[in-house]
């Protein structure tokens, strides 16, 4: 029995030898014997992969050593010197002393094979054959280096919005009440049904974009370019920090849904006369990309740089993204947040189409009313909101102010419709429960909501079912909306919101929602944050942006507590 399971081995061994030697497998007038082609097939058949050689007894132990010293005591030698060629003493052995009456009880052993029967003219016949073995690897385990988590935290912030140019007055002007909202100056609109927007009045440039490009930029650029100064200079990056900076680990992700409507829209009216009278600046300065370009040129910021697109979401998926660059080691440092100008024509004109807007022109502080059963639309605005987003240990390292930590979110799609949001707000639910899982955070700690509400029909109900559905268990819940103030700034709305949700965080105070005069039947208006100020210990805050598409994102901001660093 033992003898039959090793058969094979000592057959290949066999081979091998025949394949280096020669001496014991060769005939006796020295020679090799061709093999037939039936034969060769047969022998296939009973060696399994490969043909094996049977030997007489005598040629059989006279070749040991010589395998033995030739492939060593490792099987993987064999690779190297294994022989499909038999040797002429098999087909004149009448018994095989190695199989006994049979190889594997086929009775072979006993016959002699007729290797003569046919002996065609074959190329290489009589020479040794060789195959290769796949050698065996040998598996071996990848140690992983133990590392400490990296975590980002908020180190500076930059706004531009009807309310103010600067996170600290922005926010006092949120907490007293105060709209932004007002009747459009830029251009003459009386002919349009809607003629009030969140516009910016009384901006400038001076000391933050040189003069030959804000001649020529559109103001989403120059408002991109203004708020990443501030945040910079509003987290201590003076000029001897940033050049201790490596700037190869910096970078810059401020999106736009719009982009330069205003550059390209004097374009197609410069065609009209001539392409010659068209902006050579009009196609780049245009795009959503070239705003955090530009500001990487001015800064000399080499890390990742780009922007992202998607809508009335855009600031959150930047956001989210810029951080996501800083947790996987590729950068240190990261400016991220949006930007858009579409107070035009086009632009006003384009959702006036869409049927989106309010039209309560008497009275533009009231127009945007989130949750109101009153709302009609939401009212447009502009601007830019700048977040720093930076690598704890290299803020501390710095001695940087942290005004809050970024703990994660989450981006989803309602898969249903261009404009509305899903009926159950399925969508929203989904991203809100993956962002709290991401972050590793429960339901209960969360007890702040910068909503998205933008004072539409559908979308300030769904949200708040939505919003319910995850936190509806939660007593110290409260919920507010900022749009109530200052419109709707498309895809710099989640990053004008963000700045709005950290200063919660720093000061306490979290701001009103005005115009909430006759809440819908479904709202609590004991989790609506109402008419004044409230005062809250944030635990958790989530901030929500949903943009045409189905395009939903929620982020999680915290107080950053020296304590937890392990």
């Amino acid at each position: 029995m033992a003898m039959a399971m090793v058969a094979p081995l000592y057959t290949w061994l066999l081979a091998a030898a025949c394949s280096y030697g020669a001496s014991s497998c060769e005939n006796r007038s020295g020679s090799a014997s061709p093999m037939g082609r039936r034969a060769r097939r047969r022998l296939q058949r009973m060696g399994g992969a490969g043909s094996t050689l049977i030997c007489s007894k005598q040629s059989y132990t006279s070749m040991l050593p010589d395998v033995a010293s030739f492939c060593g005591s490792s099987l993987q030698g064999l690779s190297s010197c294994l022989s499909f060629e038999a040797c002429p003493e098999y087909y004149s052995s009448k018994q095989s002393p190695l199989f006994g009456e049979g190889i594997f009880g086929l009775g072979l052993g006993s016959r002699p094979v007729r290797a003569a029967r046919r002996q065609p003219k074959v190329a290489g016949a009589g020479k040794a054959l060789a195959i290769a073995i796949q050698p065996v690897r040998e598996k071996t385990e990848k140690k992983k280096l133990i590392t400490k988590p990296r975590r980002v935290v908020v180190t500076g912030m930059g706004v531009v919005s009807s309310l103010g140019h600067d996170a600290d007055s922005f926010y006092s002007s949120l907490l007293a009440g105060r709209s932004g909202v007002s009747v459009i100056e830029s251009f003459d609109c009386s002919e349009f049904p809607t003629r009030i927007a969140g516009e910016i009045k009384g901006f400038s440039t001076d000391g933050w974009v040189a003069p030959k490009f804000s001649r020529r930029m559109d103001k989403f650029m120059l408002y991109l370019l203004t708020a990443g100064k501030k945040a910079l200079e509003d987290g201590g990056m003076s000029a001897d920090v940033m050049g201790d900076l490596d700037k190869s680990k910096c970078g810059i992700l401020i999106g736009s849904a719009l982009g330069g409507m205003k550059v390209f829209n004097d374009a197609i009216e410069a065609l009209r006369v001539s392409y010659r009278k068209m902006n050579p600046f009009c196609v780049p300065f245009a795009t959503t990309n070239m705003g955090s370009a530009m500001l990487a040129m001015d800064l000399g910021w080499m890390g990742p740089n780009y922007s992202i697109s998607t809508a009335c979401a855009t600031s959150n998926f930047c956001i989210l993204s810029a951080a996501n660059h800083i947790l996987r080691g590729e950068a240190d440092v990261m400016l991220s947040g949006g930007s858009d100008s579409a107070i035009i024509p086009i632009g006003l004109g384009g959702f006036i189409a869409c049927r989106s807007l309010s039209q309560r022109n008497n009275a533009p502080h009231k127009a945007s009313r989130p949750w109101d059963v009153d709302r009609d639309g939401f009212v447009m605005g502009e601007g830019a909101g700048v977040l720093l987003l930076e690598e704890l240990e290299h803020a501390k390292d710095r001695g940087a102010t942290i005004y809050a930590e970024f703990l994660g979110g989450s981006f989803t799609c309602d898969a249903y419709h261009m404009t509305e949001p899903h009926p159950e707000g399925a969508g929203i639910s989904l991203c809100i429960e993956n962002a709290l899982a991401q972050a590793g955070v429960r339901k209960e700690d969360v007890n702040y909501v910068n909503a998205h509400a933008t004072s539409t029909r559908a979308g300030d109900l769904q949200e708040y079912k939505a919003l319910m559905k995850v936190f509806g268990q939660n007593p110290e819940l409260k919920v507010n909306s900022t749009k109530s103030m200052i419109g709707h700034l498309l895809g710099a709305a989640g990053a004008v919101e963000a700045v709005a949700t950290v200063q919660a965080i720093r000061t306490g105070w979290i701001h009103p929602t005005i115009n909430v005069d006759n809440p819908e039947k479904e709202i609590d208006m004991n989790i609506i944050v109402g008419a004044q100020k409230e005062r809250l210990d944030i635990k958790v805050a989530l901030s929500n942006s949903f943009g045409f598409g189905g395009h939903n994102s929620s982020i999680l901001f915290s107080p950053y507590v020296e304590s937890n660093d392990n």
